[in-house]
């Protein structure tokens, strides 16, 4: 489009071994970049790497609602803004690109206005652009897809899913917590299970922790069941009971009794599992649709978007075994994050990456995907969006229904009658004509009022974070790193101090004792990330020596063999009390950068 006298380089976190950023910036007339990049080359301290906005004409923000709170887009365009407010004139144009801009949880036309005025405000947007004098022409490039609602009843009888509530019903009775909701196989008990686990851990309970950690086990096969199949959610279950015998090297008399309670109940869950007379009347109303839609003389391309990277795989089993379907030529596959999960196996980017150009080329015709797929997947013949019992905002229904690009499509949303999905899909229509009401608004604002607007939002942002900053500061020295103890999250048993640990690149989290060694196994295979790094590869998967509890990887650094822990997996045992926090970032002490020479002395001179 631009010409071969533009020299255009694209660059992300696996693009593999390169030039600095700020040489191939230099170099290079366009360059199209992940934003975590961009934030990372303007901190960066080495020559080759660092960049100053200042380098940049344009910068172009894809999907630009992203930009608030602490969203990458949003440090990025922090420092923007505080260099313009000092008077810095030699700045970047910015053009934020979005369909959905949304309401940020406002129900009234004034929230609606005043997210989408703060959106403005962090993009440093002087209007608000769109269609108006080619409207029509534009409908008939990019025409809107048919909206549908497939609705089905419950199952009933459910005896595969009353037994497993059955057992949770047990589980909490030995618990001893009449406060904690029997709303068991939702979304709400999944977040109070949680909670019940981070506090379990703080104050040193484990056996209410455990508990907690069996129920949310219990509530994950139950979503999977009602999105799925029983057999799904019997795998779900059985593999985590499976993996408790084989990983725990202490069981407390607890696990013990929840082990037995699933061990003796496993047959006839299997039973229960297996009879078809049970089947999820939802997964009828997709094999329907798919039908209608694949049976057409020409031929469709579609993705279904579901909730969990464990749906999508148990979606894309179902459509495998059933026969009607295959005969249609459908040819599916998952789509889901590139992050490490928990749940399930992740995707690479190169597999994500595979599995779009096989989709665009029409070697695959359906796609299984999570929310990974929502943004940025423009296929022309894609035909057939499926949104399946989703419980998400209107920014997600939005772009999920555009990635329907062809003629004549169709957007089916399956859900059961007077659902909490179906429920909130409707607000979602709602809330989506609020957001054009909100954007119409702010677009016949006067311009000076807009900008008034605009710069008060813009101050009183800047003022905002300068005050977090120094609260996080004020957070990270709050104790003295060798006045707190690190405790594994599951058996509480002490395994250093925080000032045993290092950052490693601003971001990793390294303990550097060498008598750490002693707290910890590793496995005997690396952990596979389809990435390579500029000074270190991943080793063996890390886990507490005691209880079996996965804490991290080891980091081959240089050379060197580094424990890299996640903070989820630790306890902080501090002077005030023990604390379980989410994020390094929010460690009530200071961390700091590792010295190669002197912390890994040790390993070094062996």
């Amino acid at each position: 489009m631009l010409g071969p006298k533009w020299n255009i380089v694209t660059m992300s976190g696996d693009s593999g071994p390169r030039a600095g950023f700020g040489h191939m910036t230099h170099s290079n007339d366009l360059v199209i970049c992940t934003a975590e990049l961009l934030r990372l080359a303007l901190i960066s301290t080495e020559e080759e790497e660092h960049v100053e906005l200042s380098a940049f004409s344009l910068l172009i923000v894809d999907e630009c609602h992203h930009t608030q709170k602490d969203s990458v887009y949003n440090v990025i365009l922090s420092h923007y803004l505080e260099r313009k407010l000092q008077g810095d004139r030699n700045l970047p144009q910015v053009l934020g690109l979005t369909a959905s801009p949304g309401t940020g949880g406002a129900s009234t036309l004034e929230g609606a206005k005043k997210h989408i005025l703060q959106l403005c405000a962090n993009l440093d947007t002087c209007q608000i652009v769109s269609p108006q004098n080619y409207r029509e022409q534009l409908e008939q490039q990019s025409p809107q897809p048919s909206k549908r609602y497939d609705l089905s009843q419950e199952r009933n009888p459910d005896p595969f899913g009353d037994l497993l509530k059955k057992l949770m019903g047990e589980i909490q009775d030995r618990l001893e917590m009449p406060e904690l909701s029997r709303d068991f196989g939702s979304q709400r008990y999944e977040q109070q299970v949680v909670e019940l686990s981070n506090e379990a851990a703080e104050q040193g309970h484990l056996q209410k922790r455990v508990f907690a950690l069996h129920l949310r086990q219990y509530n994950d096969a139950l979503l999977i069941h009602g999105t799925v199949r029983a057999v799904d959610a019997l795998t779900s279950l059985g593999s985590f009971y499976a993996e408790e015998h084989i990983r725990k090297v202490r069981i407390l008399p607890v696990e013990g009794w929840l082990l037995r309670l699933f061990d003796e109940h496993q047959e006839a869950l299997t039973l229960l599992a297996s009879d078809t007379h049970f089947e999820n009347p939802k997964l009828g109303d997709l094999e329907q649709i798919l039908q209608e839609q694949f049976s057409t003389p020409e031929p469709s391309r579609g993705i279904i978007f579901t909730r969990t990277r464990q749906s999508a795989h148990a979606l894309l089993l179902w459509l495998q075994e059933r026969p009607r379907l295959q005969q249609l030529g459908i040819k599916a596959q998952v789509l889901t994050g590139a992050g490490h999960s928990s749940q399930t196996t992740h995707m690479t980017q190169r597999e994500q990456q595979e599995v779009i150009q096989r989709f665009r080329a029409g070697t695959l015709n359906l796609l299984v995907a999570t929310s990974v797929a929502e943004e940025g997947l423009d296929i022309p013949h894609c035909n057939v969006i499926v949104r399946y019992s989703l419980l998400t905002n209107e920014i997600s229904m939005i772009q999920a229904r555009g990635r329907a690009r062809a003629n004549q499509s169709v957007y089916s949303f399956v859900a059961g009658h007077g659902s909490r999905e179906l429920r909130r899909e409707q607000t979602n229509e709602a809330l989506e004509a609020l957001m054009k009401q909100a954007v119409t608004a702010i677009q016949r604002m006067e311009e000076t009022k807009y900008k008034a607007e605009i710069l008060i939002l813009q101050l009183e942002a800047v003022s905002q974070r300068k005050a977090q900053a120094a609260l996080k500061m004020d957070q990270r020295t709050e104790f003295q790193a060798d006045t707190v103890k690190l405790l594994c999250t599951n058996c509480a048993e002490p395994v250093g101090y925080g000032s045993d640990l290092r950052k490693v690149e601003g971001t990793h989290h390294v303990n550097v004792n060498p008598n750490f060694i002693f707290y910890y196994k590793t496995s005997p295979k690396p952990v596979t990330i389809d990435r390579t790094f500029k000074d270190w590869k991943p080793g063996g998967s890390i886990s507490c020596r005691k209880c079996g509890e996965a804490w991290g990887l080891e980091m081959i650094y240089k050379s060197v063999k580094l424990p890299a822990l996640k903070i989820r997996s630790l306890l902080l045992e501090t002077p005030q009390g023990r604390r379980k926090v989410k994020q390094w970032s929010k460690v009530p002490f200071q961390v700091a950068d590792l010295d190669y020479l002197r912390d890994c002395d040790s390993q070094l001179t062996t």
